[in-house]
């Protein structure tokens, strides 16, 4: 079973570490021989910056995706970069794995339209509008305190401008106002690439039955995140299992794919690494999803996506 896994910090946790960790081989819960033991058609790897942290954030990213491409480059035997569906494609009949370059926090930006193309011709394909801090884009979600506020009209101007490079506006921690500003701006599907059912567990970080259906009828894709936290029951697969089951009932089975925020999130779950993925595929099928609906939500749903998207 193939799989595409939309959120991992696993690149922030190599560069921070001034070379102790790499990509190939770690104590991670993502390296390159655990992606192939999950048979990766895709790993998008998110470069995380902290706006409180860094007084240039732009400057930051850079340097990090430059690290991004220091590893892949030592792995290349293994691993690709791709921007597109035709590099995905083309990386998999190589036997290769396609890297996705994601930044998780819009905020590096720093209210310039310039710095964005700037990204995108340096590989972002999907940017997380916010993290835990208001930004020049707009509000997180953060403990619900902003959840009523919307966009910036910096934030709108991205949204366009998102939309016309072929990139994947990403909503996980966006608050609930931002998510409807976004779900009514885009022109394009978008993703929620690391997020959970709230009806199931009534957590900030969590969609709304009603953001949801907003993101199925976009053609978007919220991703299955394994944080404990978000998950509830201590991030047991039978609690990854509900979250699946209230996501596809309520907005359809093309809607879920996977965001395991590996690397990011609390290490208390029962699978422990990308490598052990076939746990979560062995409990959905037990659970009554067939071959082709797990295919759907572990590798189909976000290849959609990335084809709709970014072409």
């Amino acid at each position: 079973m193939k799989l595409i896994d939309m959120h991992c910090d696993t690149i922030l946790n190599c560069i921070n570490s001034d070379g102790k960790i790499k990509l190939n081989r770690n104590d991670l819960c993502i390296d390159i021989r655990k992606l192939k033991r999950a048979d990766s058609l895709g790993q998008l790897f998110a470069l995380f910056v902290d706006l409180e942290k860094y007084n240039n954030p732009m400057d930051r990213c850079l340097y990090m995706i430059d690290g991004f491409y220091r590893e892949i480059e030592e792995n290349s035997e293994d691993i690709a970069f791709a921007g597109s569906i035709k590099e995905l494609k083309k990386n998999r009949s190589e036997g290769k794995i396609s890297a996705f370059l994601t930044v998780e926090e819009g905020g590096v930006l720093e209210g310039r339209l310039q710095n964005l193309r700037t990204l995108y011709k340096r590989g972002v394909r999907l940017i997380t509008l916010t993290w835990n801090y208001p930004n020049c884009i707009g509000y997180p979600n953060f403990q619900w305190e902003h959840k009523d506020k919307g966009l910036t009209a910096f934030g709108v101007e991205v949204v366009a401008e998102m939309n016309r490079l072929g990139m994947l506006i990403d909503v996980s921690h966006l608050s609930d106002q931002g998510f409807y500003d976004a779900a009514r701006l885009s022109k394009k599907p978008f993703v929620a690439s690391h997020s959970d059912a709230r009806t199931v567990v009534n957590h900030w970080r969590n969609l709304s039955d009603d953001m949801l259906k907003k993101l199925a009828e976009k053609g978007g894709v919220a991703g299955l995140n394994f944080e404990p936290e978000f998950l509830g029951e201590v991030g047991s697969v039978g609690a990854m299992v509900k979250h699946v089951i209230h996501m596809t009932n309520t907005a359809g089975i093309e809607a879920v794919a996977i965001g395991t925020d590996f690397d990011g999130c609390s290490p208390l779950t029962a699978i422990t690494n990308i490598g052990d993925i076939h746990i979560l595929v062995h409990a959905l099928s037990k659970a009554g999803f067939s071959d082709e609906d797990i295919e759907k939500i572990m590798y189909r749903n976000a290849k959609r996506v990335i084809k709709d998207v970014l072409g």
